[in-house]
């Protein structure tokens, strides 16, 4: 009867066996394209309520201009025509509508109320004389009136969306 030992190549045969390795890198390169998968389609879909969203508001404020949606009524029928469409994207959008009107383009790229700064502090202190745009009776910061304005107004139209993402990617990730 004859006692084998162990053969001593039998470290290097595990060494030079490839079986497995495909298994290995599988596993390693795995998370790795799933997080970039679901990164890709996190900005996909973001890009694409986005787009939704300026294209409604474009419509939104052609509409607007008309003098039949010049209303109250018609304003904010407008602006839920901007809120179902952006609801088919994003289920959980919460939307903030916001209409700023100003008399002049330059006033609406200013914003503020221009004045003369006779003490140069870049404040309109009491005594200061300034243009009363949006009239008032005070000097104001935005010149800009809340609301449609009138025919020959400037409007600011501004929606805020706030929404769950589709993969909460820095949740996920522990951020």
């Amino acid at each position: 009867m004859t006692i084998s030992s162990p053969r001593p190549d039998t470290g290097r045969h595990l060494l030079c066996d490839t079986g497995g390795a495909t298994l290995i890198e599988f596993a390693l390169l795995f998370p790795t394209f799933i997080i970039l998968l679901m990164g890709g389609f996190d900005l996909a879909h973001t890009q694409y309520t986005r787009a939704v969203l300026l294209g409604q508001m474009q419509k939104a404020a052609r509409d607007s201009a008309l003098d039949a949606n010049n209303s109250i009524a018609a304003q904010n029928a407008l602006d839920e025509s901007v809120r179902a469409a952006v609801i088919k994207v994003a289920a959980s959008a919460q939307l903030t509508f916001v209409r700023q009107a100003y008399y002049t383009y330059r006033l609406a790229q200013s914003k503020a109320e221009p004045f003369i700064d006779t003490n140069a502090n870049n404040d309109c202190d009491d005594g200061e004389s300034y243009e009363d745009a949006n009239r008032n009776g005070t000097w104001d910061v935005d010149a800009g009136k809340v609301g449609q304005g009138g025919g020959k107004d400037v409007v600011i139209y501004t929606v805020t969306v706030r929404y769950d993402r589709l993969f909460p990617m820095p949740s996920l990730s522990g951020w």
